[in-house]
């Protein structure tokens, strides 16, 4: 069993990022590892299909955060995917040997120690291996208030999920890491990312212009997909707003958490003024996520509809485009 600090995150791949990071001795939030690794986008890609229904995604690419982290200068990160089972399950035994904790990309619907309600096919959730106590291994789940135990025949199969975004048995841990960390230059380059996706995208389904590309769609589903099929579309979006969203908002109040952060470890106003801008956005993401549940549960007030949810995604949009704004105006003062 390795000596390995547990803290429970709101996201996997940031917290485990930010865990990883933190058994090597560098303080480092949840909230810093998402913005660092430029967590923040939005995408609407209605060709790309999660269980039959339009990708909606909030972040960007998973593994995207872990990427980003492993360019930082200094630091080392060791990645592998597998096809044959039996030597992933090796290797993890092997680096578990010599005191490695192990980052695993797995299915959330083989693990068994989630509540039945909350498995769904979902193949890029990230966890940490610390440990094997028999056929036991020992889980750091950032999502979990603590450690938990997972038997070796479900964490094959976790695994090596197949579907959309299959982990194909992938591993990885830090190799490396820098004695200090030069903050100021990783907090430019995650937001100038960010900002770039956002703003900058030729393409309509990326971006501000894919939020309001969104706005326009829904409000014509249930003209185009009939009531049951519109329903089962909008309980998608909130849902991967909501849950696969963590924390609410799209990932919105976990950004403006790093914003305030990076204000307060740069001395930097600005910073902090953007930071509450985006809060504002990610209240208005959740006003339409509750007009949205009113709406599926057939629980609705007289001023729901899918062409008020549109005007509010619609307000959503504009927000953030305010706000990216901004952001773009601090970044050309850092230069």
């Amino acid at each position: 069993m390795i000596d390995f600090p547990h803290l429970q995150s709101a996201h996997c791949e940031s917290g485990v990022a930010a865990n990883l990071l933190s058994h090597k001795g560098i303080a480092f939030s949840e909230a810093m590892a998402f913005g660092v690794g430029g967590g923040l986008f939005f995408g609407y890609l209605p060709f790309i299909r999660i269980n039959g229904l339009p990708l909606v995604t909030y972040r960007s690419a998973a593994g995207h955060i872990l990427k980003r982290i492993g360019r930082i200068p200094g630091v080392g990160i060791y990645q592998k995917t597998f096809r044959d089972k039996g030597q992933a399950m090796a290797e993890l035994d092997a680096a578990l040997d010599q005191s490695i904790p192990v980052g695993l990309q797995t299915g959330v619907y083989w693990l068994p120690y989630f509540p039945k309600a909350l498995r769904f096919h979902f193949n890029a959730h990230n966890l940490v291996v610390y440990g094997k106590d028999g056929d036991e291994y020992l889980i750091s789940d950032p999502v979990f208030p603590g450690p938990v135990r997972c038997p070796a025949e479900d964490l094959i199969r976790a695994r090596f999920a197949s579907g959309a975004l299959a982990p194909k048995g992938k591993m990885y841990y830090l190799t490396q890491v820098p004695d200090q960390l030069q903050r100021r230059p990783l907090i430019v380059d995650g937001i100038t990312v960010v900002c770039k996706n956002m703003l900058d995208s030729h393409f309509p389904l990326i971006g501000v212009k894919g939020i309001q590309f969104m706005a326009g769609r829904l409000e014509k589903w249930p003209e185009r997909l009939g009531r049951e099929r519109a329903d089962l579309h909008l309980g998608h979006v909130v849902r991967m707003q909501e849950e696969i969203g963590t924390g609410g908002g799209g990932f919105r109040f976990m950004y403006a958490a790093f914003l305030q952060e990076s204000a307060n470890e740069l001395q930097d106003t600005p910073l902090a003024e953007a930071a509450s801008m985006l809060t504002a956005a990610g209240d208005s993401w959740r006003e339409f996520a509750v007009m949205a549940a009113r709406i599926c549960k057939n629980r609705t007030q007289p001023q729901d509809s899918y062409v008020a949810m549109a005007e509010q995604i619609r307000e959503c949009g504009a927000l953030e485009e305010r706000f990216f704004r901004k952001l773009e105006q601090w970044l050309k003062q850092q230069s």
